[in-house]
């Protein structure tokens, strides 16, 4: 019974090692291991008898997959539609094309902001990657100004705006509303993305890097894609409304809520404007938009739909696993701990939130384990203690710390090296520090947004 005096923070690091060992030394899937950790701090942990820790474990598993598994699903599928399309292609020539040629890194930085809200990170690289060899082909300099760009507009928007799996589990633990998360996320990354931006251009001036063939387009067929037509992509409205729609529905029932407004008004933007029904709304647009697009009937669409949602269902289970394993370290009072300690020495709530952040984040990996599993640590601190500004900033706390310190261990880091042809060091010289700055950005940020405008 030894194991039952473990002190939490024993715990928590025991429950970390063992993520540790079995994702990166064992390289077994984030799912199993994370389920792995829960059961582990639930054994070890005095607060949970033994015969109680599976049905917690799983209990707990549950309680996540209830407030984000349709919304993930729909997002896969969406994401997936868009790409099929032409719309997302559509998006970025637009942008392209506003901004002039010369602002290249502009369009591209622009188009990973938007695409990434809807569609997963590594899904929209390997969109943009050929576009920003063809524009390389086409200028002939500023290839790592290009990737870079696109990392700091994707990277950013996965981590701070929902419906993406990590900020869209810290709003549903720490209690947020889905259309502020939504808000405050997109502003706090609009400077972190502009910063990643501009630390791009410096790299691009210290570092030559030269563009090599890669397993994707060979160079002939990236001249060809430099100057493919558009015309037989979707409008940009149509590209655009399966994106823009579902925020538009969020907001009208956030706006509605702020103003406590009631009646028929109240009851009708509670069920357009939430979450599941907004990206129901737009998965559908979204897949009559590839039906046209590509001229499928009903039974040619079950292929991207099963594809999608294949892909959706593997992100479910790791971001509820991870749910579980952030809700089972409250359990064993690692917040309540994580709390005391920090109070005794000073620590600000949102630097901690920060630093846990990226400490999850060197320690295992996946951005959006850390922000799942730290906004859970953090609940009994946001709820027990009047913090004095609003919840969103802890959340964007720590979705700025779940940026910093990716390196090997993320699997961001080598989607970025192998799609753009780039070696480790060069890498590390450049998509390692830039997604720390953009890190350091957003909390900065965040902290001077929750004095400045509290929202409490």
């Amino acid at each position: 019974m030894a194991a039952m005096t473990l002190h939490p923070l024993v715990i928590l690091a025991i429950a970390i090692a063992v993520v540790f060992v079995l994702i990166l030394r064992l390289r077994i899937n984030a799912f199993i291991a994370l389920i792995t950790a829960a059961t582990t701090v639930g054994i070890l942990s005095p607060n949970v008898g033994l015969a109680e820790v599976m049905p917690s474990v799983a209990g707990e598993f549950g309680g996540v997959c209830a407030s984000i598994a349709i919304v993930i699903a729909l997002a896969a599928l969406i994401g997936q539609c868009l790409m099929e399309s032409g719309a997302a292609d559509k998006i970025v020539r637009v942008f392209v094309r506003a901004l002039g040629e010369k602002h290249a890194s502009l369009s591209l930085l622009s188009s990973g902001y938007v695409l990434s809200v809807p569609v997963f990170f590594d899904t929209v690289f390997y969109l943009l990657v050929p576009l920003a060899r063809a524009m390389r082909v086409r200028m002939g300099k500023h290839y790592l100004l290009f990737l870079m760009a696109i990392s700091a507009g994707g990277a950013v928007t996965h981590s701070m705006v929902p419906p993406t799996p990590g900020p869209l589990a810290m709003a549903a633990t720490l209690g947020i509303d889905l259309g502020v998360m939504i808000l405050v996320g997109a502003v706090i990354a609009v400077p972190m993305s502009v910063g990643g931006w501009l630390f791009g251009i410096l790299r691009d001036r210290q570092l030559a890097v030269p563009l090599r063939e890669t397993q994707g387009l060979t160079l002939d067929e990236l001249e060809e894609l430099a100057q493919k037509g558009e015309e037989r992509l979707p409008s940009f409205f149509m590209a655009m409304l399966p994106i823009v729609l579902p925020v538009i529905l969020i907001a009208s029932n956030t706006l509605v809520g702020a103003l406590e407004v009631g009646g028929v008004l109240s009851d009708v933007t509670s069920f357009l404007g939430n979450p599941n029904f907004a990206l129901l709304a737009s998965a559908a647009i979204s897949l009559v938009l590839l039906a046209k697009q590509k001229g499928y009937t009903l039974a040619q669409l079950a292929g991207p739909v099963e594809t999608s949602l294949a892909s959706g269902g593997l992100i479910i289970l790791i971001t509820a696993a991870g749910g579980s394993f952030g809700k089972m370290l409250v359990r064993a009072d690692v917040g309540k701990v994580i709390g005391d300690t920090s109070q005794e020495f000073g620590v600000p709530l949102l630097l901690l939130s920060f630093l846990l952040g990226a400490l999850l984040k060197v320690a295992q990996g996946s951005g959006t384990v850390a922000m799942i599993t730290v906004s859970a640590i953090m609940v009994p601190l946001v709820v027990d203690t009047p913090i004095g500004f609003h919840a969103v900033y802890v959340a964007c706390a720590i979705g700025s710390g779940s940026l910093v310190g990716s390196w090997m261990n993320d699997s961001g880091f080598w989607v970025y090296k192998q799609m753009s042809g780039l070696t480790e060091t060069e890498a590390l010289q450049t998509w390692t520090p830039l997604l720390a700055v953009m890190g350091v950005i957003g909390y900065v940020v965040t902290q001077i947004a929750a004095l400045i405008l509290p929202l409490a």
